[in-house]
């Protein structure tokens, strides 16, 4: 079947995939769900997260898990849809989650939700938006690696016309000496290899654009990233 599709390397991904309990109906069924052009690095991306024996252990074999990745993946891309749209904050947020779940579940990282559901929608590029839920998110997983009882905390609230995201963690903190220079592009406190400097560059780079501010608060046991958005985008912004 992936022959078929003119997948290079198929023979690489099959181990995968049969290993996950797929067949070719729900792999017909994940190729109706997506643009033809997109179906190669969708492939990809189901593969490398399959590949993680914490998520093969706890993933439900069949269509629908296959359509819960696809949409999470279309949800997160704004596939099919213009570059600025009104959004539901939530949704990202969520998308965002289950782009991630692999790394939560394997961190056994607790989940602490406290969203305000009567906030306005945002007009936004979703896309960009999502890259830093990511990028935040991503981080307080790194923040919380080999604690006892690691929790996540996402909070949303309305405050006159802007929107407020916090992403908070119950790790180590950052420390003093550093907090300055967090959003300094290349400059990582990762290993050498695993981190490049650029994540907290850009998400500073995208809310900006977006007319909004970045600002955090950090102590041991309690680092809190707020991000503040405008609910009306202004017209043609810029990044800088």
């Amino acid at each position: 079947w992936l022959e078929g599709q003119d997948i290079p390397d198929a023979w690489k991904l099959v181990p995968v995939l049969v290993s996950a309990g797929l067949d070719v109906d729900a792999l017909n069924h994940l190729a109706a769900q997506v643009p033809p052009a997109s179906l190669l690095p969708v492939l990809h991306w189901l593969t490398s997260a399959l590949s993680g024996r914490d998520l093969l252990q706890s993933i439900q074999t069949g269509v629908n898990r296959i359509a819960e990745l696809v949409t999470a993946i279309k949800d997160y891309s704004f596939m099919d849809q213009a570059p600025i749209q009104t959004l539901d904050i939530h949704q990202g947020l969520e998308s965002t989650l289950t782009i991630l779940s692999h790394r939560l579940k394997q961190g056994e990282i607790t989940i602490q939700r406290d969203y305000d559901r009567s906030v306005l929608p945002i007009q936004a590029y979703g896309s960009e938006l999502n890259q830093v839920w990511t990028y935040l998110i991503d981080n307080a997983i790194d923040a919380l690696r080999d604690h006892p009882a690691p929790l996540l905390q996402l909070r949303t609230y309305q405050e006159g016309n802007h929107l407020l995201v916090e992403v908070a963690d119950n790790g180590p903190g950052i420390p003093t000496e550093i907090q300055p220079r967090i959003f300094e592009a290349f400059f990582t406190t990762k290993e050498v290899g695993k981190g490049t400097g650029l994540g907290l560059d850009m998400t500073y780079r995208i809310v900006r654009k977006h007319s909004g501010d970045i600002y955090f608060d950090s102590a041991p046991g309690n680092t809190r990233f707020h991000v503040r958005l405008p609910t009306l985008l202004p017209s043609s912004p810029k990044i800088s």
